[in-house]
């Protein structure tokens, strides 16, 4: 029988599925361990003007297929109307069917607005003057958003170099659900001393901890106290954004000197710039591991890959791609070396490669040990969270390592209406595993699966990350 788009059992293909999704996932609380939202936006409690403003602002997803369709990028990213670029999306969106975005689009709308229609070029109004309507009443504050779509903790992403002082408002003044703000520690720009913007950067670290930075020692001891400042913000996980993981191991005294050579205002070879990243990111984790923190490690990503782009509308604008850079032995090196001296923190590891899966579960076997799940195979991430991405995850997980253990999805985004996503992720998990027990793969053995649909989509990641939550 022909199903209705986005009907209750949406992705869930079986009677198994279905009771899993709907007894369990369904009911169990968000927790979103990776997001890049403004914590600014929450402590202020910001009400958007309009579903563009909240839907379409910073949103390189709906970037990329805006310019697959051709629109022009006044209506993505330029000075045009707010109402015009909503029309744009909406006429893409009719070209987008098995795109995860096709889905999302569609699960926010009728989660946030209550529609239930199909948004299109003949829609596009009717969505516009529903959506905000909704917006301006008084439940859409961005802490109101967090509160109903039922998150109960949500990590930033937040510079080395930023007081904090967002979060410390927001631990002030409470989420209207007691939900909880941390912060996440984020030191790319520390680390990537290949990049122009290095030795500015380490300005805005000086002014941030009132230290001078002027040698290599000091860069470590400025890193540590900020360590230590989030630390005492609650934080409890740091995450990398790397091309790839270095591991060149150099000597202190040539880790200076290269330091030295990028302030005198001369240009780093990129053996030197992996030395350098190999030893401060060595440095860090050794930090991690004392304070208990998750070291989470993006990497596979070329990124700003059109330099006419690049130019004229900066970084992060939908311009970045999978790339094959992952070296299994620097990787293993990296982890080695870390693991040999007992310093190995937890640690997730996303490839943005899906070609890595089964590579990265393969070696993180090699490292696991006195924590359940230490290490982490990140869930499918960026070019990969839709739903032949998250089954070859979670199949190549469960096939190499232990998937009862997996801590599940996030939202790595920016956007307040992200949640469903966790959704989208629940219903693919529940009819995974729906499937096995269908097929005599797995027991039909109701309280084991209520315990990996529960732990996977929550108390996994309470436990691994050791966040102030109750399980669910």
């Amino acid at each position: 029988m022909k199903k209705k788009f986005l009907d209750p059992d949406f992705l869930l293909n079986t009677k198994t599925a279905q009771h899993l999704y709907h007894k369990y996932a369904e009911k169990t609380p968000i927790l979103d361990y990776h997001c890049h939202i403004n914590p600014k936006e929450i402590a202020e409690n910001i009400q958007f003007e309009n579903i563009t403003k909240i839907w379409l602002g910073g949103d390189h997803y709906k970037w990329r297929l805006m310019r697959a369709k051709g629109i022009d990028e006044a209506y993505i990213t330029g000075n045009a109307d707010d109402r015009e670029k909503f029309q744009k999306w909406a006429e893409t969106l009719e070209y987008a069917y098995g795109n995860p975005l096709f889905a999302w689009s569609h699960m926010e709308l009728k989660q946030y607005f209550g529609y239930e229609g199909v948004l299109n070029k003949n829609t596009a109004e009717e969505v516009w003057q529903l959506a905000n309507e909704k917006l301006s009443e008084k439940n859409m504050t961005t802490k109101s958003l967090i509160a109903n779509s039922g998150v109960k903790l949500i990590c930033t992403t937040d510079d080395p170099s930023d007081s904090l002082e967002w979060h410390t408002k927001i631990k002030n003044e409470h989420l209207d659900n007691d939900a909880v703000v941390l912060p996440a520690f984020r030191p790319d720009k520390a680390v990537r001393i290949d990049r122009d913007e290095f030795v500015p950067y380490l300005k805005k670290l000086e002014e941030t901890s009132g230290k001078s930075i002027h040698s290599y020692t000091d860069l470590l001891d400025v890193l540590q106290s900020r360590i230590h400042h989030f630390d005492k913000a609650g934080c409890k996980a740091a995450d990398h954004g790397i091309d790839y993981v270095p591991y060149v191991k150099a000597t202190e005294g040539e880790i200076k000197q290269i330091f030295e050579k990028k302030l005198s205002g001369k240009n780093i070879t990129e053996e030197e710039s992996s030395k350098f990243q190999t030893a401060v990111l060595l440095y860090c984790a050794e930090m991690y591991s004392k304070l208990g923190w998750v070291m989470q490690l993006h990497f596979s990503c070329r990124r700003n890959n059109s330099s006419r782009a690049f130019t004229t509308i900066g970084p992060d604008t939908g311009y970045d791609c999978i790339s094959a850079d992952t070296s299994v032995a620097e990787l293993s090196g990296f982890l080695n070396d870390l693991d040999a001296r007992k310093v190995l923190p937890k640690t997730i590891l996303y490839s943005l490669n899906p070609n890595d899966n089964a590579l990265l579960v393969s070696l993180m076997g090699c490292f696991q040990g006195d924590v359940f799940g230490k290490i982490q195979h990140g869930a499918a991430w960026w070019f990969n969270d839709h739903k032949p991405g998250m089954i070859d995850q979670m199949t190549t997980l469960s096939s190499e390592g232990l998937f009862g253990s997996f801590i599940g999805m996030l939202t790595d985004s920016r956007s307040f209406l992200s949640y469903p996503r966790h959704e989208y992720f629940r219903r693919v998990l529940c009819n995974l595993l729906g499937s096995w027990v269908e097929n005599g793969e797995c027991p039909d053995d109701e309280e084991m699966l209520a315990k990996y649909v529960k732990g996977i989509s929550y108390n996994n990641a309470v436990e691994y990350f050791g966040f102030p939550l109750e399980k669910a």
